[in-house]
């Protein structure tokens, strides 16, 4: 059987399809229990990609090629109308803008989190600490990357007998 038959071809690579996007589910599910609370979704941008060319692919937390859509959270308001107290500072425009990404667009989140911060932060209010590295993504990746290549590998023996056996 040669791997440049139309069938065989498409069958694999429908199959390196499904079991990426199995193992995205699963990491996402994970990166989601991870992070605990997440009222933006943050965890929808582990994304995945079917090379064209070879066959194989990945899942991955890079950008996106492309932007999605604003989004503004509605917040709750925890203070009753006429209530003293909160924040009277005035939200920076930065931190209206960094709100307004959702979903699949706070890729930037996940790659924080997971590589931390080389030095101690700072804004204009005071120093904000160190995130330290936590490699989330890289602790939970390759296990199921290998478990689907292990699904891989027996989907495609048993395609192979199928077809060889009639």
């Amino acid at each position: 059987m040669l791997t440049y038959e139309p069938n065989f071809d498409r069958h694999i690579r429908t199959l390196i399809k499904k079991l990426l996007q199995e193992a995205r589910k699963h990491i996402s599910q994970d990166v989601r229990n991870y992070i605990k609370e997440d009222p933006r979704k943050a965890y929808r941008a582990v994304k995945h990609s079917v090379y064209k060319q070879l066959f194989g692919g990945n899942v991955s937390i890079l950008k996106k090629r492309k932007a999605g859509a604003k989004y503004d959270l509605i917040r709750q308001r925890t203070l009753q109308p006429g209530q003293r107290g909160g924040n009277r500072l005035t939200r920076v425009e930065s931190r209206n803008r960094l709100d307004q990404y959702f979903g699949s667009d706070r890729g930037f989140i996940l790659r924080f989190l997971s590589s931390g911060t080389a030095k101690e932060r700072e804004s204009r209010f005071g120093k904000r600490g160190i995130l330290r590295r936590t490699d989330m993504f890289g602790h939970i990746a390759p296990f199921h990357m290998e478990q689907a290549a292990k699904d891989l590998a027996a989907n495609i023996n048993e395609y192979i007998k199928r077809v060889t056996n009639g």
